[in-house]
């Protein structure tokens, strides 16, 4: 009684510390002790099942035939004819690839004693039985094992346990792809970093990270599980903190109205740490979107800058209106007119103050603005006749602003080179009147 009550602790113990069920666990039980009967029996090739009660602890053993009929199986003439082919006798005459399709055809195999037997067999002890279905022959039970077999049983267990372990880790996971995890840094290799996300570890990549964000042991972090793939060493978990998903995942922890549906995120627009313009909106009366979205104090919105180390994020109203859902996407500029003219382009007036600000630094502001809305947009000016280019979401003006930027930066440069030579110069001119004064010297002496 002691003994059973020992092994259904162990395998309740062992499905908690895996994390699978316990009828996995007696599975891979059964299988150890098959194995070890085949070895300590010396039964190679047989097809042997064991099936253990864990309510009494006793083991029972079969031996697996499969039921076959002449259909099924090759005659003594077609294992002379194969046996021909194997050794050349004819192979000239064939095409490539002929007795593969002969074969396949035919779908028969080379009759086994050990794992077959013909039907008519097999209906002299059960009657009902049918072809293809299994026919079990009990066995002795073995009360005692030895040594090999024992060792046997074990490598069985714990291959089978961490299968089993890596399938269900695998399972867990890919349920959980597109979600938010919180993961702890457990080393850094080169650029990748990996992370202790619970039974596994993912992999953040450098695709998939921060710009300019470090990294270092013990660090706590949010993660969106990307992907789960199957490996031949387990599962391999890539996350990210650079998928634009991930910030509309964040807000859903931090929002209850958005993991509720009462407002909806409709578009986002990244550029990781650096800024995020996000479109959000409701169908609900008397809730304010943004409001939500900021929380009491900037409460809400200030949480998920903190999980994204303070990249900057832009909260606006979507809007069916495109001209007016353009206008909201430049905030915190502010927008004249906005003209839409061909299908996908517009054009956005403003006044000449607001232009740095609907451009912003770099062109970020209005190329967030264009990726947010799906519309190229162009600035132009108040009261400027001057032509827009089109295809670019930028426009002419964010051009002319970054030819502006590149030809100040070599000019500030130029400065402390030329100051250079004149500094270095000075000792030297001194050092030459030294060596003069001193040969002067030297003749007046003698």
């Amino acid at each position: 009684m002691e003994d059973i009550k020992v092994l259904a602790s162990s395998i309740s113990r062992i499905a908690e510390e895996k994390g699978i069920s316990p009828e996995t666990v007696i599975e891979v039980i059964e299988q150890a002790l098959a194995a070890a009967y085949k070895k300590d029996n010396d039964r190679k090739g047989e097809n042997i099942r064991a099936k253990l009660d864990p309510q009494t602890g006793k083991v029972k053993f079969w031996q697996v035939f499969e039921v076959v009929d002449e259909d099924m199986i090759y005659s003594e003439e077609e294992l002379e004819g194969l046996s021909r082919k194997d050794e050349g006798v004819g192979a000239i005459e064939k095409q490539p690839g002929e007795r593969e399709e002969i074969d396949s055809e035919e779908k028969k195999a080379r009759f086994n004693p050990k794992k077959h037997i013909m039907i008519e067999e097999a209906k002299k002890a059960e009657s009902k039985i049918q072809i293809n279905e299994e026919f079990l022959v009990p066995l002795k039970a073995d009360t005692d094992y030895g040594r090999i077999a024992a060792q046997t049983a074990k490598q069985v267990i714990l291959q089978r346990l961490k299968e089993a372990e890596r399938n269900a880790v695998l399972e867990e996971y890919k349920s959980k792809e597109g979600e938010v995890v919180s993961g702890v840094v457990q080393r850094i290799e080169g650029p990748n970093v990996f992370f202790d996300i619970g039974k596994t570890l993912g992999i953040l990549i450098p695709a998939e990270q921060i710009q300019g964000e470090n990294y270092y042991v013990g660090q706590r972090l949010y993660l969106y599980l990307r992907s789960v793939e199957a490996t031949s060493k387990g599962p391999t978990i890539i996350l990210s903190r650079a998928y634009p998903k991930f910030v509309s995942k964040l807000f859903e922890v931090e929002v209850p109205e958005v993991s509720s549906g009462q407002v909806e995120i409709n578009s986002i627009a990244r550029e990781p740490g650096f800024r995020t313009k996000v479109a959000v909106s409701t169908n609900e009366a008397g809730i304010d979107p943004i409001g939500a979205m900021v929380g009491q104090r900037g409460t809400r919105v200030m949480a998920v800058i903190n999980s994204l180390s303070g990249e900057k994020i832009d909260i606006i109203l979507w809007s069916e209106n495109p001209e007016e859902f353009i206008s909201n996407a430049l905030s915190p500029a502010k927008v004249i007119e906005v003209q839409a003219k061909e299908k996908g382009k517009a054009i956005v007036i403003v006044a000449e103050d607001q232009l740095s600000l609907a451009i912003g630094k770099g062109g970020q502001n209005v190329r967030l603005a264009a990726r947010l809305t799906g519309w190229k947009i162009d600035i132009q000016v108040e009261g400027s006749d001057k032509p827009v280019k089109q295809g670019g979401s930028e426009g002419a003006t964010t051009e002319s602003l970054a030819l502006q930027e590149a030809e100040e930066k070599p000019k500030k440069n130029k400065q402390p080179k030329e100051e250079k030579p004149q500094k270095t110069e000075k000792p030297k001119k001194e050092k030459t009147k030294k060596k003069k004064e001193s040969i002067k010297t030297n003749k007046d002496n003698n």
